[in-house]
């Protein structure tokens, strides 16, 4: 009979186990393979203690508005680079980033409505028979003309989502497409993402 000496192992205990090896190298390569970062390290060290609560509601008001500020001056810029994230629901999706495209890679009649707009209230103040009868005139022109390009637009848009995103409902695109080409260029929120023409 062997003896066994306290904290020795015999011969049968120290043969590795190849199930257990399967199961260390399991959990091994489950892991992250990098260890956990420190608390201060993950939530970034601030530069000095933390600053008092607000003593009053005004005070309280006026924090949050200073913090809403400085987090919509980056928000509105990546929403006008296009940003998925930062844009309203409204401008959200592959149909309305087509849309857009499509509107802001030709030239529209309706982005001349702002001007013609101006010059209709202008003629209004003018006591003159000829330039409100002109203006009258030149108002009816550019909305037949507004009214063609708008359908040629509307078919364009309608095309370009059937060949393109054939799965995506295309509803609200055509009104999104043509108020969008009653804007003036640079005046459009998001930025125009193509060249004209």
């Amino acid at each position: 009979m062997k003896l066994r000496l306290p904290g020795r192992k015999s011969s049968a205990e120290t043969t590795p186990d190849p199930s257990a090896d399967l199961t260390d190298q399991l959990v091994r390569s489950s892991g992250k393979g990098r260890p956990t970062p420190k608390r201060s390290e993950a939530q970034g060290r601030r530069p000095g203690p933390p600053p008092p609560p607000p003593t009053t509601r005004k005070e309280a008001y006026r924090r949050m508005r200073s913090s809403q500020a400085a987090n919509r001056g980056t928000a509105r810029a990546a929403a006008a680079r296009g940003d998925e994230n930062y844009l309203p629901a409204r401008d959200r999706g592959p149909v309305r980033r087509l849309t857009r495209q499509i509107v802001d890679s030709r030239r529209n009649v309706g982005s001349l409505f702002l001007v013609i707009a101006a010059l209709a209230v202008v003629s209004f103040f003018v006591r003159n028979a000829y330039v409100q009868t002109y203006t009258s005139l030149l108002l009816l022109v550019f909305f037949l003309f507004f009214i063609v390009d708008s359908v040629f637009l509307s078919r364009r848009i309608k095309k370009a989502i059937a060949e393109q995103l054939p799965k995506e409902n295309p509803k609200g695109a055509v009104w999104y497409g043509v108020s969008r080409s009653t804007m003036i260029r640079r005046w459009r929120f998001p930025k125009p993402e193509v060249t004209e023409g």
